[in-house]
């Protein structure tokens, strides 16, 4: 069953994210992106000469979600669990976490696609995201059959294989890297432009050094968008 909040939206799926809070950074990440998550709406493309092709084609896959770096991927509720019920162990779990510090964020080819990824030590990231994972899989339902077989078709390793049938998702624990996708999977010559201009417009943006502070609760609308229900700071 979707779950609503109190402006009637209703969610289909709900996931742990990073998000920046509100600034320069953020702003730029979200227009970029076309789609601003803690508003609930569509945003304009800012204007980037030398692209390869117009921002809304470089981004069409991650718009969606919104600008983010994920720790629980997306999930359906399981039968007896509530959002309220989710909310308090989120709760729970940000009051006995830490924030986590990294070096900065530098912009990277991952396979076809352009993201942000941490820079320096990034163990206590990845022990916050294990940490997340196995905290909130209570809450989790079991993926279905054609879910499995699409992520199966991607290839994956036995490793892989077996995190996707005991945490719903192939890319978790040893296998995780975090990472802030700002793009659509790009031909590699279209990659290679697109990260010489975007590297020039947004090197001066994201926080130096790079400091995860919350655990945002992001819901899937019924149209497939994501939005930032509510942050909950890291105070452990």
């Amino acid at each position: 069953m979707p779950t609503k909040r109190s402006d009637m939206t209703e969610f289909q799926r709900f996931a742990v994210y990073y998000a920046p809070r509100p600034g320069a950074f953020s702003d730029f990440a979200n227009g970029w992106l076309g789609w601003d998550a803690v508003r609930g709406r569509a945003v304009p493309h800012p204007d980037i000469p030398g692209l390869p092709l117009p921002i809304e084609a470089l981004t069409r896959a991650p718009r969606k979600y919104g600008f983010h770096g994920t720790l629980k991927p997306p999930f359906r509720l399981r039968d007896g669990q509530s959002r309220a019920a989710l909310e308090a162990r989120i709760a729970e779990l940000a009051a006995r976490l830490a924030p986590v510090i990294c070096d900065g964020l530098d912009l990277r080819r991952i396979g076809r696609f352009l993201a942000l990824t941490p820079r320096g030590d990034t163990r206590a990231l990845s022990d916050l995201a294990a940490t997340v994972v196995r905290d909130l899989d209570p809450f989790r339902a079991a993926p279905g059959l054609g879910e499995l077989e699409r992520r199966r078709a991607a290839g994956l390793s036995p490793r892989q294989n077996a995190y996707l049938e005991s945490w719903g998702y192939p890319y978790v624990m040893d296998e995780f890297r975090f990472h802030l996708t700002l793009t659509d999977k790009l031909s590699d010559t279209k990659a290679k432009q697109t990260q010489t201009v975007l590297e020039q417009a947004i090197t001066p943006l994201p926080p130096q050094p790079f400091e995860m502070t919350d655990l945002c609760l992001f819901g899937e609308a019924a149209d497939g968008r994501f939005h930032l229900l509510h942050r909950y700071a890291l105070s452990g």
